[in-house]
């Protein structure tokens, strides 16, 4: 936490304090729940590669890693 936050935070009201903290626990969660959904959507798009890969389907692995590195620099949104 910053220093200037901290005093702001230190000057304020207990309740003000506590609603403030809950405040920012909820943002957190929710940073971390946005984090979770898009980490489960990386792993979905990993199995349905795989479960292409087994069935015969896809892209030779050296031509993979060709592509890493531009992948690397413009990531889809």
């Amino acid at each position: 936490m910053k220093a200037e936050f901290r005093h702001k935070l230190a000057q304020l009201p207990f309740e003000e304090k506590i609603r403030m903290v809950g405040e920012l626990i909820r943002l957190r969660q929710q940073i971390k729940t946005e984090n979770g959904s898009e980490e489960a959507g990386l792993l979905a798009r990993l199995d349905k590669a795989a479960a292409e890969l087994d069935a015969g389907k896809g892209v030779p692995v050296a031509r993979v890693r060709d592509n890493i590195p531009e992948w690397a620099k413009n990531p889809k949104k």
